[in-house]
């Protein structure tokens, strides 16, 4: 019996490494933080990610999943709540000037952090308001998750796979405030706001494209 749990996990977490680094909205807020915040501010919002995705997988495993995949209603208002949020940080995005020469040149220690629970919500509010992983996670439980397997333990599984999200984008928050990479992409000013901006309005039309059959 353990060893069919250790087989479901280890199925469970070859398909999950695949969906958390292809790129999306989510490494795109985690780009933005890294770069405009640092990486106190990154880590915590993919640590906001991390809770957001036990939030999927708890209800998955509940059956609320199976209703909202069902319900063309619920689908809709979550999914344009979730494109309203994107586009909204797009937009705030597009819109801010360049960096300042001053504040680059202030060190991570000095400079005035960003809430903690702020970098939290951000990165729950990004992942939460996207219906798709209730599919996702609905299909890849129901068909390498034996239904008699104890929800417990598929909550464990859902602790195993927020944690591997966590520690990928702490990994990709570390790459991109490296003083050279950063340096680059400050470099960059204006047009960073603008392209990261502009993928996440991207991101916010591919959303609001989906489909519950999909």
């Amino acid at each position: 019996m353990i060893m069919q749990y250790v087989l479901e996990f280890l199925g469970l977490m070859a398909v999950f490494s695949i969906f958390i680094v292809a790129p999306g909205a989510d490494f795109a807020v985690i780009l933005r933080q890294s770069i405009v915040h640092g990486r106190r501010a990154a880590v915590m919002t993919g640590l906001g990610m991390g809770f957001s995705l036990l939030f999927h997988i708890s209800y998955t495993i509940l059956g609320l999943g199976l209703i909202v995949s069902k319900s063309l209603m619920l689908f809709s208002l979550i999914k344009w709540a979730g494109v309203l949020y994107l586009a909204y940080l797009g937009i705030k995005s597009f819109r801010e000037p360049g960096f300042k020469v001053k504040e680059i040149e202030i060190g991570e220690e000095d400079r005035k952090p960003v809430s903690i629970w702020r970098c939290l919500a951000t990165g729950f509010i990004t992942n939460a308001l996207n219906p798709k992983p209730v599919l996702f996670f609905l299909s890849l439980f129901s068909t390498l998750v034996h239904h008699d397997t104890p929800a417990l333990i598929q909550f464990s599984y859902g602790i195993g796979m927020a944690t591997a999200l966590v520690a990928w984008f702490a990994g990709v928050s570390v790459f991109f405030t490296v003083k050279p990479v950063r340096d680059r992409f400050i470099a960059s000013g204006k047009w960073f706001n603008r392209i990261t901006g502009a993928a996440l309005v991207g991101f916010g039309i591919r959303l609001a494209l989906a489909r519950a059959a999909d």
